[in-house]
């Protein structure tokens, strides 16, 4: 019995746990997706028009984009806490839109319908923020992956969120927002006390690169059910019964890796009693930052030489130590000596405001709006441009990009991790190489090739995806995790602030006067549209590649552009990373 608590406390406090239940957090964390879907039903029950529509979509892209709070708070209060503010801002944001769309309440003017969604929306910058920091704190030497696959169950939560909605049959369209208010709230708030630091550099195990692996089988099993399940729904009839069915099952190949942290704890030897020695006392888990005299063993191993790593476990173990006692002894003495600087070195913890000084920070944000600001334009417009082909199930098209983003995200994270980790190279080269892919996307649709609609969805979702799971375990490399919230909340701003350049005023702009020029042809040629008048309020569709073919040319550009600046950053932390990574080559 006293071993089965003991094993107990060790899972709770075991830090696959922590990112297990991150992972489910961030099934939760993909609202933003979901409005394409909630859209049509807010604009038929409201009676809005499209410029209406879209002013609800701009304060959806700000409060999913604005999270300073959120990542302010991480540093001053238990992850647990950010979380919770997380679900009360998604619980009244959307449960007040879903009331009032539903007609509970009496209809509100279209300011009071902007608010409520921004601070819906703005809910899953405190889920993202708080899961991010917490898994990044716990795996210090594992940041790409783990920053990738939290990412690409962001990237993939609308979809999963879409199919658990579809599972309950409501009768009522607008039981769409309602799910989307009490989903996350549940889900969330019972495993908001997992996701927390847990001192996890003390944990590492020989075992923990299978254990990766078994969870990016469990990823690229995920993603593939979901793209065989939504071609499925789309080309067949499926009964309700099926329909349940197939969604329990992709609900239980989302807790598999839960398996982990319980493989781990209840079927591991027990500890001898030098490995016991060298566990750290009982503190509070809730603590972020190591203490002063802390020595990280997984950075003493990367010093060993090849005559220690001969020798037997036991007697490695105690060298360590010895080592540690000796450094401790060392500092005590005064025979160790800190030089004061007036501000840290790449590498070091930042604070936002220092790191908002430094060139670095400046080129990779600037970078991010370019490439990520064209893959969310890409995004926001795949439906009309499948449209403009003559496609007539877009959606099809709309589900592949949210699939290869996942993937992007699960692989952008993998093969980062690799080129650090085999080569010391500068993690942002990942960067550099994704956004000459989706330039090369760009061009082939801008060229209207065939199947160019194909080649789009597939290498922009999997650029799109990539940026998000580089970019936040680089800013952790050069940055530090002191202020890592902070940092990733600032990098966030670059896709909508891209996309409302590159959406809102240049494709939108090309994409009009193309509908009217079009427009304009028609009503010359056919007699019986001499008295049409082409006006603004007139609805206009473009026909063809014509319609995002200049876009696509000037976001191609863009993204080169971006990768030469990606290139600016990768050559100035070569040192940095080769300081970082060097020594771990093998």
């Amino acid at each position: 019995m006293v071993q089965f608590k003991e094993k107990s406390k060790e899972f709770l406090n075991n830090r696959w746990l922590v990112f297990v239940a991150s992972m489910w957090v961030q099934t939760c964390s993909g609202i933003g997706y979901l409005f394409g879907s909630l859209s049509p039903v807010i604009k038929k029950t409201m009676g809005y028009n499209q410029r209406q529509l879209a002013m609800l979509g701009v304060a959806k892209d700000l409060g999913d984009a604005i999270g300073f709070i959120g990542g302010s708070l991480c540093e001053v209060v238990p992850i647990w806490a950010v979380l919770a503010i997380g679900v009360v801002q998604n619980f009244v944001g959307y449960g007040l839109v879903w009331l009032i769309v539903s007609r509970i309440l009496p209809a509100s003017p279209l300011w009071v319908l902007c608010i409520l969604i921004f601070v819906g929306t703005n809910g899953e910058t405190y889920f993202n923020t708080g899961a991010l920091v917490a898994c990044v704190q716990n795996f210090p030497k594992n940041r790409g992956p783990v920053v990738g696959i939290l990412k690409g169950f962001a990237g993939l939560s609308g979809a999963i969120m879409t199919q658990v909605y579809l599972m309950f049959n409501f009768p009522d369209e607008t039981s769409l927002i309602l799910t989307i208010a009490v989903g996350p709230t549940v889900v969330i708030t019972a495993v908001m006390f997992l996701v927390k630091p847990v001192r996890g550099h003390r944990q590492v195990r020989e075992s923990d690169n299978s254990s990766f692996l078994f969870v990016y089988g469990v990823c690229l099993v995920l993603a593939a059910y979901m793209l065989a399940f939504m071609l499925l729904q789309d080309l067949t009839n499926l009964s309700q019964i099926i329909v349940n069915a197939l969604t329990v099952v992709l609900l239980f190949i989302i807790l598999l890796p839960i398996l982990v942290p319980i493989i781990l704890v209840f079927t591991s030897e027990p500890k001898s009693p030098t490995e016991v020695s060298l566990l750290p006392e009982p503190q509070n888990q809730e603590s972020s930052q190591p203490e002063p005299n802390e020595v990280i063993f997984s950075e003493l191993e990367d010093e060993k030489n090849s005559e220690i790593d001969a020798l037997p476990v036991v007697e490695r173990q105690k060298r360590i130590v010895h080592l540690q006692a000796k450094l401790f002894q060392a500092a005590a003495d005064g025979a160790v000596r800190v030089k004061k600087r007036r501000g840290p070195r790449r590498g070091e913890d930042f604070t936002l405001t220092q790191a908002l000084l430094k060139a670095d920070l400046w080129l990779i944000f600037i970078s991010l709006v370019l490439a990520s600001g064209s893959g969310l334009t890409v995004m926001d417009n795949l439906g009309q441009m499948s449209e403009s082909l003559g496609y007539k199930n877009t959606h099809i098209f709309i589900s592949m990009i949210s699939i290869w983003n996942f993937l992007g995200r699960v692989g952008g994270g993998y093969f980062s991790e690799i080129i650090i980790r085999k080569y010391a190279y500068p993690r942002p080269v990942a960067m550099a190489v994704v956004q000459v892919m989706m330039a090369i996307a760009l061009l082939f649709y801008a060229m209207g090739l065939p199947g160019a609609i194909y080649v789009l969805s597939v290498l922009m979702g999997l650029g799109y995806g990539a940026h998000w799971a580089i970019v936040p375990a680089a800013a952790s490399e050069l940055f530090g995790l002191k202020s890592f919230g902070a940092l990733y909340n600032f990098l966030a701003l670059s896709s909508p602030t891209g996309s409302l350049i590159f959406s809102g005023i240049i494709a939108s702009g090309i994409y009009d006067s193309e509908a009217r020029k079009q427009a304009s042809i028609k009503h010359q040629s056919s007699e019986y549209m001499l008295g049409v008048r082409i006006g603004e309020e007139d609805p206009l569709t473009c026909y063809g590649v014509i319609c995002y073919s200049l876009t696509c040319w000037i976001l191609s550009g863009l993204c080169i552009v971006a990768s030469i600046l990606s290139s600016i950053v990768v050559y100035r932390t070569k040192r940095v990373y080769a300081q970082l990574y060097g020594n771990s080559r093998g």
